[in-house]
């Protein structure tokens, strides 16, 4: 039986979002768990649909588990100095009182910004590296959407990412890392490592699994691994991070050098061939609210509209109102649109009360070009504290508090307000106050592929729109300063040149 820390700090870094990402937020229950230590690690963590669940329940019984500090601060603006030292110096000082380990895993994102750090997970990776030396075997897991950068792959013997968007093999991700490690544990630390960068950013809506070329990628990756290749993970980058290894990759570890340059080869050159195969429209919001109307009108399921540009998920506000405004203007039925983040909107609801009629200044707090609250006569159709067990695919069975909830209808569109910022990642949020889905003609969801895996099964059709938000979907749109020379904004896009260079 061997003696393994675990531990993680998670954060999904928008550094195109004004603000920052403070200590206080990483403490704050919200949809997933609060930032925990020691043996609440394993309590909370156990059975929560994240990559350290996977790996409790894969090496419970069988390893020593020995908790340090996870903290999962979700998505957001770039992470204080404050916030990133003290959650840091925490895992390290609790994992340098356990010493000897004979495994570290991590449950990390992959791509934290912080105040001091632009690559704030490989500062954390070379901090336990130092902690444990270079004969502990040192495994993290990724989200798919992580920034990989060599000093990642320097400082850990495996980065063992997700394969699915929506992330929905969280758990089965966090058991993959077991099985490397236990592998180590066995065999040795592997010395062939191998990243390969890909030279071109691609949208958030654009990367579904299920969708070509990455569903092809995916199968490539699980069937490169094997004996002699331990580790073989293809990872789409998250572009609303600035930073100099943004973008696509290809992660190895094997036993040989050259087993790790050839599996990685093999997917970098299938991603270089098929690089222009990546794409989905996305409509005007008038065009958009029409569109839906009309595919309605003949549905006998809901039309599913994804507001990619205001994902929370992404780091995005979660309050703009370009989808809500179009669809109201087309005086939709049957329509709901959410999570709408506006915590002084539903403290007027609760306050009015159930069947009360209430004149908001409906979200729009966070300012963007072309973004203005929603100002109307809204009744309250229903109310909650926020308190429930998630219950989808994607994010299924945890304990998440959003703080007060309502549902406030104006005409036939019934909005969904929360109190705290989440994406529409499971439909308990929506019935938590009386909203059944599956009875509606229109969802517009604030999502840019994580709502597939609760909502894809009841959509007649998929509708995305382009309303302005905190997270554009189109890289050319972004004002980048720290993006490697030369990198592709968008497939087959151009290159991005700093601003002077000739």
């Amino acid at each position: 039986m061997a003696k393994i820390a675990v531990g993680g700090i998670q954060h999904e870094t928008n550094t195109f979002m004004a603000g920052r990402t403070d200590y206080e937020y990483f403490e704050e229950h919200r949809d997933r768990p609060p930032l925990v230590r020691g043996p609440e690690v394993l309590s909370w963590l156990k059975g929560a649909s994240l990559g350290l669940s996977g790996f409790i329940d894969a090496m419970e019984g069988r390893h020593e588990l020995v908790p340090t500090v996870w903290a999962g601060g979700g998505a957001g603006a770039t992470v204080t100095e404050h916030a990133f030292e003290r959650i840091a110096s925490e895992l390290i000082d609790l994992l340098s009182r356990q010493m000897p380990v004979d495994a570290v895993y991590l449950d990390q994102h992959g791509a934290m910004v912080t105040e001091n750090y632009e690559d704030g997970d490989a500062e954390l990776l070379r901090r336990v590296r130092a902690a444990v030396g270079p004969d502990v075997p040192v495994v993290a897991s990724l989200d798919y959407h992580s920034n990989v950068s060599p000093d990642m792959v320097a400082h850990a013997d495996a980065l063992v990412a997700y394969r699915t968007y929506p992330h929905v093999d969280r758990p089965q991700t966090g058991a993959r890392a077991a099985r490397v490690v236990e592998t180590m544990l066995a065999r040795g630390i592997p010395k062939g490592k191998a990243l390969r960068k890909l030279p071109y950013l691609v949208a958030s809506h654009q990367q579904p699994t299920v969708m070509e070329p990455t569903a092809t990628v995916i199968r490539l990756c699980e069937e490169g691994e094997g004996d002699t290749v331990v580790n073989l993970s293809y990872l789409s980058g998250f572009r609303l991070s600035d930073t100099y290894d943004c973008g696509l990759c290809v992660v190895a570890n094997a036993y040989t050098q050259e087993a790790a340059n050839a599996a990685v080869g093999r997917i970098a050159s299938y991603l270089a061939e098929h690089e222009g195969t990546f794409g989905e429209p996305m409509l005007e919001p008038d065009t958009c609210a029409a569109k839906a109307m009309e595919i309605a009108a003949q549905a006998s399921k809901p039309v599913l509209i994804c507001d990619p540009q205001d994902n929370p998920g992404g780091g995005g506000s979660g309050d703009t109102t370009g989808m809500l405004a179009a669809l109201v203007k087309a005086r939709a039925q049957k329509c709901v649109v959410g999570p709408m983040h506006d915590p002084e909107a539903a403290k007027v609801a609760h306050a009015a009360g159930k069947g009360a009629s209430i004149t908001v200044n409906l979200g729009g707090k966070t300012r963007f070009q072309g973004v203005e609250p929603f100002h109307g006569t809204f009744e309250v159709v229903g109310l909650g504290d926020g308190i429930m067990t998630t219950t989808g695919p994607a994010v299924g069975g945890r304990k998440v508090e959003l703080g007060p909830m309502a549902a406030l209808r104006i005409g036939g569109v019934t909005v969904l307000v929360v109190s705290k910022r989440v994406q529409a990642n499971d439909q308990s949020y929506f019935r938590h106050v009386g909203i059944e889905p599956k009875d509606q003609k229109i969802l517009g969801l604030k999502s840019a592929v994580h709502f597939r895996a609760d909502f894809g099964p009841l959509a007649e059709t998929i509708l995305v729109i382009k309303a302005p938000g905190g997270c554009p979907a189109d890289p050319t749109d972004l004002p980048y300063k720290r993006l490697k020379p030369g990198t592709r904004l968008g497939p087959l896009g151009p290159e991005y040149r700093p601003y002077g260079a000739v």
